[in-house]
């Protein structure tokens, strides 16, 4: 059960918001993993979905998997009175210049939008994966059931659209299937600058690659890890933001970082039982995903993936050798552990899609004072304000005070030299905003 507590003090009021909402927890548990199991057969069970692949046949290749996707998109929005607009989005790819593009290609994305009521051209988006490999990254002929990689990515993303499309949210949500990641994140550069051209307001993006795996070729199997990538700032800040972190800080508080650390505290209000990881990382060692290319346009963005990776099962051709059975099989993917993470994108996504918009103009002030001074611009829709502080150290905020409805406010006792600082926007319903590092400083 959820309260909000009214005091009154000295004629002033203000509300103290208890940690939990009840609809939060029933979104987890309307999350299904049969459905998600049914979506991985079908998406596995085109035999390949390489970029390359047959895009005529009903039953076979990358073709008949969009249009499959498409069409359940579409069923979902019927059972939704029709609240979500699906459309494709492509891009041809010439093979001139890319090197693992061995034809020009259409790059085609699948993407259903619900609209919100009050802010809708603020958006959040999910995101999983439409294609497949095997060994070789151009074969379009031999099977690549990409069961693990990246069906269950793109499963999550349609089983999250069948569950958040039964409630109504303020900022937009968007469900994405993309295309090309094997050949060199495509589909997402192609998106966001679609996004960019549209003028879109992005609040950020959960891509999910590889949500299904619980055993790791290290032999660790555990199905409640699981690790979310950010990287520490944007790639495209100014010259001017750089020299400003030598002398404030902020190295590891980018937007994508403080989008990472959202969904980690969901995750931790709602689901105690899974252990998110915070990887202080862009992506793994070397390697890409598909949050990356709206990075580059500085959006939020952040990778959602399983803990314990199995590389026997990644673009590997189906074969056993040395009595290793390789392949990316739907045998080897835990159904319930990836309905475990799709319940995590759930919440973060409709957490986000409640709350309103975050303070704007967050500057900072106490320098050589006992006192930490912080100040921002209010936003529409919000009802107070929360300030954040962490020990420089601390990857996390574990420091907390709700300030009511006012645009500045001063910490008493606090020294600014010793911890880092916050501030999100907070309704009356207690729906919190991403907290908003510090931009600027004031005397």
């Amino acid at each position: 059960m959820r309260f909000v507590f009214l005091f009154f003090v000295v004629g002033i009021s203000f509300q103290l918001h208890s940690q939990t909402n009840p609809k939060i927890y029933d979104i987890i548990d309307e999350v299904s993993s049969e459905r998600i199991e049914t979506d991985i057969r079908t998406l596995a069970g085109f035999g390949t979905r390489n970029t390359f692949s047959d895009t005529v046949s009903s039953t076979r290749g990358i073709g008949a998997a969009r249009r499959w996707i498409k069409a359940e998109f579409e069923t979902i929005s019927s059972n939704c009175n029709n609240c979500l607009n699906v459309f494709y989005q492509k891009d041809l790819i010439p093979a001139e210049g890319n090197r693992r593009v061995p034809v020009d290609t259409w790059v085609v994305n699948v993407a259903a939008v619900q609209k919100g009521t009050k802010y809708p051209n603020k958006y959040i988006i999910m995101s999983g994966d439409i294609d497949s490999r095997n060994s070789d990254g151009s074969d379009a002929v031999k099977d690549a059931p990409g069961a693990n990689d990246n069906a269950s990515g793109m499963a999550g993303t349609i089983e999250a659209a069948r569950v958040l499309s039964q409630y109504t949210f303020e900022s937009s949500i968007v469900y994405l299937g993309l295309s090309g990641e094997e050949q060199g994140l495509f589909g997402g550069k192609g998106f966001a600058e679609f996004t960019k051209a549209q003028g879109w307001d992005i609040i950020g993006v959960l891509n999910n690659d590889m949500i299904g795996n619980i055993q790791g070729v290290n032999g660790v199997i555990s199905n409640v890890d699981f690790r979310i990538f950010s990287e520490p700032v944007p790639p495209a800040e100014t010259e001017r933001e750089r020299q400003a972190r030598r002398f404030y800080g902020g190295e590891v508080d980018g937007i994508s970082r403080q989008l990472a650390r959202y969904v980690h505290k969901i995750t931790r209000t709602y689901m105690p039982e899974m252990n998110p990881m915070l990887i202080y990382r862009l992506d793994r060692f070397g390697r890409g995903g598909h949050h990356r290319p709206f990075n580059d346009l500085g959006y939020a963005g952040i990778r959602i993936m399983e803990a314990h990776e199995n590389y026997t099962q990644q673009h590997q051709d189906l074969r056993t050798e040395n009595g290793i059975e390789y392949g990316d099989k739907v045998k080897f993917v835990n159904f319930d552990y990836a309905a475990k993470l799709t319940a995590v994108n759930a919440i973060a996504m409709a957490s986000l899609a409640w709350a309103p918009p975050a303070p704007e103009n967050v500057a900072i002030g106490g320098i050589v004072e006992p006192s930490a001074k912080l100040k921002w611009d209010k936003v529409e829709g919000a009802t107070g304000y929360i300030i954040y502080w962490r020990d420089t150290t601390s990857p996390t905020w574990d420091h907390s005070r709700f300030v009511g409805d006012v645009d500045e406010y001063t910490l008493k006792g606090i020294v600014i030299d010793n911890y880092f600082f916050g501030v999100a926007s907070v309704d009356a319903e207690g729906h919190e905003s991403i907290v908003v590092f510090p931009s600027s400083t004031f005397r």
